[in-house]
């Protein structure tokens, strides 16, 4: 049995309180999803910027009623300090996701995403010292690693950020650092590689690659490489990160004294390969896809050339073992998208065509 499913047996026969913040977004709601099912009590904070209510509408069906129950929703910004006191109230276990992700974002507005992300995380910090809580675990990126050409990354060696949303983790994994030996906060920092899955936005201008592909290619829309092609990264499903956070969330001190780790899954695909891989499986619902190629662009400032985790840190202290990899996680994440393609082409039409939607499974 693997430490997580230990754990996840634990959980199912001891109920603790948690905090989720940004419990509407993507990784936020799947949080929210696996807590739930395990019969814990949740508290969700969000103000929606970027989440969603339709997030917590489908973790709430999905769970049933006696589970749903269990869930306490708090309307509101993080960086209000009277939110984060409400929410930390009798909480055990803090899940830090809140946050305004995109690098590109963080260059049309630094300002905006500084204050979410840096002077947000200080409040959770001061709000959960006041509460007493067990420990908190956040979300940091990937993106911290800027100019490092080390091949894989390992948590010990930096470079210097590329972007503000980058130097806006930095920040907080030195305040984490910081706030642990002068207030005694237990805090434990995940630098997650490109997360995708359910739930994860398409639209938008700063839509993560993964979901714009698919809703581009389910659509007939065009798509964009930024770059020659070759650039990559180490693509994590989300059931990956959930793992990790209830890892690192429940592990005992000594397996969280390195205070941070890389949650991916230590593969490297490139731009076009994933393309391939995505428009490959979107034919199989709709085989208009299948001779689809994408058009070429410059690089975006801030991008990062390539890169792929060292997980060791993470197996070694945590037991975490990524129970996804692109492929699996792919399947999951293109049927989840076409099931609700059809579910919505029924709702508009009063009807669906037949040789498209018996493909979804």
């Amino acid at each position: 049995m693997t430490r997580y499913e230990e754990l996840r047996d634990h959980l199912a026969r001891r109920q603790h309180r948690w905090l989720v913040t940004g419990v509407a977004g993507f990784i936020g709601s799947h949080l929210l999803d696996a807590l739930l099912r395990l019969d814990q009590v949740v508290v969700g904070v969000d103000n929606f910027s970027t989440g969603r209510r339709e997030n917590l509408a489908d973790v709430v069906a999905g769970v049933g009623g006696a589970r749903a129950a269990r869930f306490q929703f708090v309307e509101g910004d993080i960086c209000d300090p009277f939110v984060c006191q409400v929410a930390m109230e009798g909480v055990e276990f803090v899940l830090h996701e809140a946050a305004l992700g995109s690098v590109p974002r963080s260059m049309q507005d630094p300002l905006a995403t500084h204050v979410a992300n840096v002077d947000g995380f200080i409040r959770v910090l001061l709000a959960a010292r006041t509460a007493e809580v067990r420990r908190i675990v956040y979300a940091s990126s990937s993106s911290v690693y800027g100019d490092d050409p080390s091949d894989p990354k390992v948590e010990e060696t930096l470079g210097d950020p590329l972007s503000p949303y980058a130097a806006s983790k930095r920040i907080d994994e030195l305040y984490a650092g910081t706030f642990n030996r002068t207030h005694g906060i237990d805090s434990v920092g995940l630098r997650y590689f490109n997360v995708f899955g359910p739930r994860q936005d398409p639209n938008g201008a700063y839509a993560a690659v993964i979901p714009r592909w698919i809703g581009e290619l389910f659509s007939g829309q065009p798509s964009v490489v930024f770059g020659d092609g070759s650039a990559s990264r180490d693509f994590c499903f989300v059931d990956n990160v959930v793992q990790a956070n209830l890892l690192a969330a429940c592990a005992p001190d000594s397996h969280v004294a390195p205070r941070v780790f890389n949650i991916a899954c230590g593969e490297r695909s490139t731009l076009l390969d994933l393309f391939s891989a995505i428009r490959n499986q979107i034919a199989t619902f709709l085989p208009s896809a299948s001779d689809k190629t994408p058009r070429l662009e410059a690089p975006r400032h801030g991008d990062i050339l390539h890169s792929r985790a060292s997980i060791d840190r993470a197996r070694g202290y945590l037991g975490y073992q990524p129970r996804y990899d692109v492929q699996r996680g792919l399947e999951e994440t293109i049927r989840w998208y076409a099931d609700r393609l059809v579910r919505r082409a029924v709702s508009r039409a009063g009807t669906a065509d037949a040789s498209y939607s018996t493909r979804v499974q």
